[in-house]
């Protein structure tokens, strides 16, 4: 059965964000290349003094370095965790352009030498040729619409032209060329659609270390790294972190059973969603705790304002098979500036608040809790 390969459309986004990122791996490679290349063309302009060769050396020693200055360019951008798939395509075509140009510029190369009537040059040239369709393979072998025509395109021509010599040796070194393109193409598509289900398995299983099994909110390890990537590092003004807390979830499971009380956590974390932003992410930490991050605020309003609709979301009845549950929740939240504060410093510090407003019975903004301890023992 041969082998079918997915075009990129059927190819997950994830997985061809990855796939693309993987053509900003290979700048040891061109870097070779452009040297190999270069040297090369010194020595055949020494050795047969032809203007054109000269011209092509030229031009393609300043096509490649545009390859290694593009890449080097834009790969810190491909590297961006938040990277999109449109983004990423258009990274691509910026990195293709130069590429390319270059194959062709090479393809002109070869053709020229072997116009040329000396055949050390030949040698030295289909060497750098086959070093080349090497370097493709290894280096951007993901991208296929990429690395297949640089291959053909540098190549084909100078083995038409070979094959115009009338000797049998360049007739057989021309076939055995074109044999050896023709199974470097076939592997790189076996290749190609091996490595994409793989990629795709390690996302996925990624995906799955990061996201709580009953409730699919992401899990304590995709809460820090969320917060990492958009609010210690990015800096976000002020944020307010949330602590969550069911009151008098454990008789609901003895009363009704584990999975009512499953089903209940679920629902739970289905509120918390809709009374988010779009910017805004929960999660829960374990057991009926559940932690929401406020992005981009600008004042402790708007965060006591969420508590408030989150209270009042789970506070509503719930209609689970033929069970109506009703439960209340303790929250309290702290407001700090992200950039200056580790996450688990603020989960530490809302939970404070969390305690005290189940003493209160009322949400809890960190700065109060130490006037309700002292009420408290007073």
């Amino acid at each position: 059965m041969k082998n079918r390969i997915p075009s990129n459309r059927a190819v997950p986004e994830a997985v061809e964000i990855e796939l693309i990122r993987s053509l900003f791996h290979a700048f040891l490679p061109s870097s070779i290349m452009t040297l190999g290349f270069i040297a090369s063309g010194v020595v055949v302009y020494t050795r047969t003094q032809d203007g054109i060769m000269l011209g092509l050396l030229v031009a393609g020693a300043f096509a490649s370095m545009a390859r290694l200055l593009v890449a080097w360019q834009l790969a810190l951008r491909a590297a961006e965790p938040r990277l999109t798939l449109n983004e990423a395509r258009w990274l691509e075509r910026r990195f293709a352009i130069p590429y390319l140009s270059f194959a062709i510029l090479l393809g002109l190369f070869g053709v020229r030498a072997f116009m040329l009537p000396f055949p050390d040059i030949h040698m030295l040239t289909i060497a750098l040729l086959i070093g080349y369709c090497a370097g493709v393979a290894v280096g951007i072998g993901l991208r296929l619409w990429i690395a297949v025509p640089s291959m053909l395109i540098s190549t084909v021509p100078a083995i038409l032209v070979a094959l115009l010599q009338q000797d049998a040796i360049y007739w057989v070194m021309s076939a055995l060329v074109a044999g050896l393109l023709a199974g470097g193409t076939h592997s790189l598509h076996s290749r190609h659609g091996r490595l994409v289900r793989d990629i795709g398995l390690r996302l996925a299983f990624a995906n799955l270390a990061r996201k709580d099994a009953l409730t699919a909110l992401p899990n304590r390890i995709a809460l820090r790294e969320w917060y990492e990537e958009r609010v210690a590092l990015g800096g976000a003004g002020l944020i307010a972190v949330h602590y969550i807390d069911l009151n008098d979830f454990k008789p609901v499971n003895d009363s009704y059973g584990h999975p009512v009380g499953d089903a209940l956590l679920t629902i739970v974390g289905k509120r918390i969603i809709r009374s988010l932003r779009e910017t805004d992410i929960a999660a829960r930490l374990g057991g009926d705790e559940f932690a929401v991050i406020q992005y981009g605020i600008n004042n402790a309003e708007e965060a006591e304002k969420l508590a408030g609709r989150l209270a009042e979301a789970i506070a509503r009845p719930f209609q689970i098979g033929e069970h109506t549950i009703s439960i209340s929740t303790g929250l309290g939240f702290v407001v700090a500036d992200g950039r200056e504060e580790d996450l688990e410093h603020l989960l530490g510090l809302a939970d404070q608040a969390l305690y005290a407003s189940k003493r209160a019975g009322t949400i809890v903004q960190y700065e109060a809790v130490e006037a309700l301890q002292t009420r408290a023992v007073a």
